[in-house]
């Protein structure tokens, strides 16, 4: 989960200070990725040449990555997270519900005051984030959400990381071809962006698809809410933004409905 703010600070101080344009920090961040999961199945013979490619995982990982970075031209850190991972945990918990999971009256509440939450966060006022940046950061959401439930059928978390970051590249090359006429970059833009790939993205979500491993959807979504508190009171201490009484009530709302949804969950799980 501090890898996961960690991209949040990461990308809002290169990008909210124009220090690299948001195409070319997402082509960084995913060539340093692959780089550097590559070395890693390299030096521990993990990487396969006849693997099967995950085209799916691939392109869901690129769109995430692309909106996200979009999406922080306008955000903060902590509602950008917020957003993010709102949109993250309703999406895997409608994949639950697909999948035959059953929520109970309370359980219904909980994922009504969640999106009540983040509707007021993003609804017109002084203080309201940008609404491009925000419908961006919800696409960036969905995808991740699709991103992980895939992941939890990894054999092999770090190899099929490595996939999905390498096939990920083309697609974030075509994005920056596409708005070169926006390129600019600067040495700690492409530092923040190279730390954001090989570190926070490639080896944090090498951790993350292996945890999967032993999460339900529901559990899975939980375990994220700490993010856009961490990232929030990063941003304060960091990147120097404020906290508002907007971002507050959200993310109490928010994350306050889907705890209150993993509660009822938890409670009428069998004991193992």
């Amino acid at each position: 989960m501090l890898a996961f703010a960690a991209n949040s600070l990461l990308c809002r101080r290169a990008l909210g200070h124009e220090l690299i344009d948001a195409a070319t920090f997402t082509t960084v961040r995913a060539i340093s990725g692959a780089a550097m999961l590559c070395l890693i199945a390299l030096l521990r013979r993990r990487l396969h040449s006849r693997g099967t490619a995950n085209w799916r995982s691939a392109v869901l990982l690129f769109i995430y990555m692309a909106f996200f970075s979009f999406a922080y031209r306008s955000l903060s850190a902590g509602t950008g997270a917020l957003v993010l991972f709102a949109a993250v945990q309703l999406t895997m918990f409608v994949i639950a519900l697909r999948e035959g999971e059953h929520f109970s009256l309370l359980s219904w509440a909980g994922l009504t005051a969640a999106i009540l939450g983040l509707i007021y966060l993003v609804s017109p006022g002084l203080t309201a984030p940008d609404p491009v940046g925000a419908v961006l950061m919800a696409v960036a959401g969905i995808a991740w959400g699709f991103y992980s439930m895939l992941g939890r059928g990894a054999a092999d978390p770090l190899e099929a990381t490595a996939r999905n970051f390498v096939y990920a590249v083309p697609f974030a090359l075509i994005v920056s071809l596409f708005f070169l006429s926006n390129f600019h970059s600067s040495p700690n833009g492409l530092a923040l962006a190279a730390a954001s790939g090989a570190i926070a993205s490639g080896c944090g979500y090498v951790i993350w698809y292996a945890a999967l491993a032993g999460l339900t959807g529901t559990r899975a979504a939980t375990v994220q809410l700490t993010v856009p508190v961490i990232a929030a009171f990063g941003g304060v201490a960091v990147l120097s933004e404020p906290i508002t009484l907007r971002l507050l009530v959200a993310s109490a709302a928010t994350l306050g409905g889907v705890a209150l949804v993993v509660a009822q969950r938890a409670a009428k799980a069998p004991p193992s």
